[in-house]
């Protein structure tokens, strides 16, 4: 424990608070020392649980006002759900591309056309594919699915993505 004498501020270190005056070993001042009040563990988990709680209540407006936001922003979302392959009757494989088209926000929107596009494995462009999209309009929380082939054959695509052409 450390304690300062308050007339000439020399620092002295106890090993324990004693239990009568003490006096300065330079100037002679005489003090008591007070036993350092501990804090109430109670008030300190109230604080700290105060403290937890508005963290979450944070976090909670933050998460909720970018989700509302984004939804603001992009109120439809398509999303691509599975890529197969199949055989034309000229005998050349391509990609069938099946996903939907969801509305996250709470209103009616009209969907756009949509756009497929074909990387290789650099992600250079290998074509781009519009098509319409499978619903005109989408009410609140609803999805259309789509299925579509692709003109390009498989050879040299490595990833597929889909997008909403405003």
């Amino acid at each position: 424990m450390k304690t300062i004498c308050n007339f000439c501020k020399t620092e002295y270190t106890l090993n324990s608070v004693p239990a009568s005056p003490v006096q300065c070993a330079v100037c002679g001042h005489i003090w008591n020392i007070q036993i350092p009040r501990r804090k109430n563990s109670f008030l300190v988990f109230i604080a700290a649980l105060c403290a937890l709680l508005a963290a979450i209540i944070f976090t909670f407006v933050v998460i909720t006002k970018y989700h509302s936001e984004n939804v603001k922003k992009n109120p439809l979302v398509a999303k691509i759900s599975q890529i197969n392959t199949m055989v034309d009757e000229s005998g050349i494989q391509r990609f069938v591309v099946n996903g939907f088209v969801a509305n996250k926000s709470k209103e009616m929107y009209g969907v756009p056309n949509l756009l497929i596009v074909s990387r290789d494995d650099n992600g250079n462009i290998v074509e781009k594919q519009k098509f319409m999209s499978p619903a005109t309009l989408l009410v609140s929380g609803d999805m259309a699915p789509f299925s579509h082939i692709l003109s390009v054959p498989t050879a040299g695509v490595r990833k597929i993505t889909v997008e909403l052409k405003e």
